[in-house]
């Protein structure tokens, strides 16, 4: 038996992984309802988690440390590239772009929160700062399409990241067309730009 195994667990430990859950979530409801960044206080999220506003602060810096948690949660961690296929790759990338399980509080949060992101320069870098790690992931698929030959050489790696992201991003935050399904619309997405982007 391992000495992990062996150590007993602090009992706070699990207590606390609940109250960060609940102060998160916390965050995301109130947005959900309509909230905006402005009026979003630290004492509404301490009621709506039933904590104190000291145990926020211990968590958290102030109310933009907490919205960058709280936002990238939605987000959840990047995703596992086989490398196999570029195409499989996107495919996955796409899937993860903007919602984990696609929360259904999705839509309503971002429209809380672009006007702020064209409004304040700290929120458009607070949003630049969720989204590159996923971008710079596209693009590396990207490159190694190229590498491999599977995609033109002369591909413009920023743009097509904005082709393959923008219709999902749409879809999910403006629900902008009835017709087309979430849960399919990465895999026709891929497959409808990349023949546009594959070897002549």
């Amino acid at each position: 038996m391992t000495a992990a195994a062996t150590t007993p667990r602090s009992p706070g430990r699990p207590r606390s992984a609940r109250v960060d859950e609940a102060i998160i979530q916390a965050v995301l409801d109130l947005l959900a309802k309509g909230h905006t960044v402005e009026a979003l206080t630290i004492e509404a999220v301490a009621a709506r988690a039933g904590v104190g506003k000291a145990t926020i602060y211990r968590r958290w810096s102030g109310k933009e440390a907490l919205l960058v948690d709280a936002v990238g949660s939605l987000k959840g961690p990047l995703p596992t590239l086989t490398g196999e296929s570029v195409r499989d790759d996107l495919i996955v990338l796409l899937g993860w772009t903007g919602v984990k399980k696609l929360d259904q509080r999705f839509a309503n949060i971002m429209s809380c929160l672009v006007p702020d992101v064209h409004r304040s320069p700290e929120r458009y870098r607070l949003y630049q700062g969720l989204v590159e790690p996923r971008r710079e992931l596209a693009r590396q698929v990207l490159r190694r399409g190229i590498r491999s030959g599977e995609l033109r050489a002369d591909l413009d790696i920023e743009v097509a990241v904005a082709v393959l992201s923008a219709p999902v991003l749409v879809q999910r935050m403006l629900r902008w067309h009835p017709e087309l399904d979430v849960s399919t619309l990465p895999e026709r997405v891929v497959d409808t730009v990349l023949a546009g982007f594959a070897t002549r």
